[in-house]
């Protein structure tokens, strides 16, 4: 039975914050709020975080937005859940197990950045197990198997305490109702369940050195593995209901990998090149997130998938993206000797580096196709975290090149351009390679923070060669989340058709043709020439 209640909570856990937002059943925002998370980082890669941490920003987050839409808790008829693909650890009593070298059970989630387990990833690529064909054909250490490896062989203790090892999305939706089951998304995605085949692969876990986690039929990583949207347990149970400052039995629906909900709160809306396997999204933050739908399967090498129902229930998801995007930037900009002054002149205009360089731009008397004129000589490849797509390369180094003696505020802004344009030529590698084996989307639909510039939008389109558009709301991945709400809610039927009430397109952005056209074909050559040249002095060639 429908709920007769139409507004709906989405809540986002990203990198550095935990955010909320309330909507209507038309996907506008009535409100919304973000607290910090804390991050733990140490030497080797070592990105940590504490679940506890997390829950008490996302509660704080929720009752803020609550507060700030005006609405009553029992205006709320269903809340959905995403969040970065981080390991959480916990006890058999649902408790905090450490994840870190400290020994510290408050630091129990490996995040998803955390590169501990570069040597682990190695290793079980090297089994060449059929799983593996349904991640681009080797597996990250971004992804859970092998940071669970790391555990096993670096803290055996935790691996043999855990009464469950969770996706951080799927963490929340327990947290929240007590259910144990497990999002369609998180696990084909990062933990290798073949959603084809509605299974794990027991034998995989056998090879790899992780068979104990196939006892008692995957008891610790998931048993039950249910569709997106798909209503968990009997809603928020009193303690989780008190806590959000929610009502008791509010419906809860499964949830989703964060970029994966800008993907669902993005994609699906009326328009040009409309239906989603016309569509990719790019999710455009920390790191950056390339999301792409078809109806067949597609084996595309480098780019993970592909996963079935991963995203939109019925497609096949092919994902790929930059380890470091928003991120490379802010990396980048700092190594230009005018970067202490451009961080002096941001805090006396009460902006980060970022938006004041961003705003040097916008004084230009250029168009933004123009801006790309700037960079000049200055070639990025902005590899700093290694590259994901299309080489599933963690050990890929950031290159600059065309570098000079001019230590000006001009000179950054060039280095800055030449940044954001080498995204671009990343993602345009993806786009071929995808391409190539059957994967063809036409239209680029962008969300998230480091891309909210319009030109920044533009300067990726022209870069990538293909048109971009935004999405109508700001809030595109809190939008997502909260379609999960309303599915589990009853309000809509399916994902899909949230999907298309919910959301709506709004500005477009066609790439450049002519001699600028021209312009980012040479600096594309240039681009993977530096890349083949970092490979072959590495000897990875």
């Amino acid at each position: 039975m429908q709920n007769a209640h139409k507004l709906f909570v989405g809540v986002d856990v990203g990198t550095g914050s935990a955010r909320a937002g309330v909507f209507n059943r038309e996907g506008a925002c009535l409100g919304s709020a973000a607290h910090d998370i804390t991050t733990y980082r140490s030497e080797a890669g070592i990105v940590e975080q504490s679940s506890h941490n997390i829950w008490d920003r996302v509660c704080q987050s929720v009752r803020q937005a609550v507060a700030e839409a005006g609405i009553k808790p029992q205006d709320v008829a269903g809340i959905g859940f995403d969040a970065t693909c981080s390991l959480v650890a916990v006890d058999t009593k649902g408790k905090p197990l450490t994840v870190s070298q400290s020994g510290k059970n408050s630091r129990n989630v490996i995040v998803w950045m955390d590169h501990r387990a570069i040597d682990q990833a190695e290793r079980i690529n090297a089994t060449g197990h059929r799983v593996l064909d349904y991640v681009g054909g080797r597996i990250s250490p971004e992804m859970e198997t092998p940071k669970l490896l790391w555990l096993k062989e670096n803290l055996p203790d935790t691996y043999q305490k855990a009464g469950h090892f969770f996706d951080l999305a799927d963490f929340l939706t327990w947290r929240a109702t007590g259910d144990l089951s497990r999002s369609v998304c998180t696990v084909t995605c990062k933990w290798t369940y073949l959603a084809h085949e509605k299974a794990w692969d027991r034998s995989y876990f056998e090879t790899v050195g992780l068979a104990e986690l196939a006892d008692a039929d995957f008891a610790r990583i998931g048993q039950s593995v249910v569709d997106v949207g798909t209503p968990l347990g009997d809603g928020l149970t009193i303690h989780a209901a008190e806590a959000l400052g929610l009502e008791p039995g509010t419906a809860v629906g499964a949830g989703l990998i964060d970029a994966h909900a800008g993907g669902i709160g993005t994609i699906g809306a009326t328009g040009p090149h409309e239906g989603a396997t016309a569509r990719m999204a790019y999710v455009f933050g920390t790191s950056a997130c390339t999301m792409s739908s078809s109806a067949d399967k597609a084996f595309v090498p480098g780019v993970w998938g592909p996963y079935y129902s991963a995203m939109v229930p019925g497609l096949w998801l092919s994902e790929g993206g930059q380890s470091a995007a928003g991120h490379a930037i802010a990396q980048l900009v700092k190594f230009h000797p005018a970067y202490p002054a451009a961080r002096l002149a941001a805090k006396k205009a009460g902006c980060g580096v970022l938006d004041y360089l961003l705003g040097k731009l916008s004084e230009k008397d250029l168009r933004p196709s123009e801006i790309a004129l700037l960079a000049k000589d200055i070639v990025v490849v902005p590899e700093f975290l290694g590259n994901r797509a299309p080489f599933a390369d963690p050990e890929a180094k950031a290159i600059i090149s065309g570098l000079d003696h001019d230590a000006t505020e001009d000179s950054l802004v060039a280095l800055y351009v030449a940044g954001i344009l080498g995204l671009g030529y990343g993602l345009r590698q993806i786009l071929d390679v995808q391409s190539a084996n059957g994967v063809r989307p036409e239209l680029v639909v962008i969300s998230g923070g480091a891309g909210a510039d319009p030109i920044i939008k533009q300067l990726m389109a022209d870069a990538a060669g293909i048109p971009f558009a935004e999405p109508e709301t700001v809030e595109p991945v809190l939008l997502g989340s909260a379609m999960l709400g309303a599915v589990a809610a009853g309000q809509y039927e399916t994902v899909t058709d949230a999907m298309q009430a919910m959301s709506s397109l709004g500005a477009r952005y066609d790439p450049a043709g002519g001699e600028l056209r021209t312009l980012h074909k040479r600096r594309f050559v240039a681009f993977e020439a530096l890349q083949k040249g970092a490979r072959t002095a590495r000897g990875a060639a």
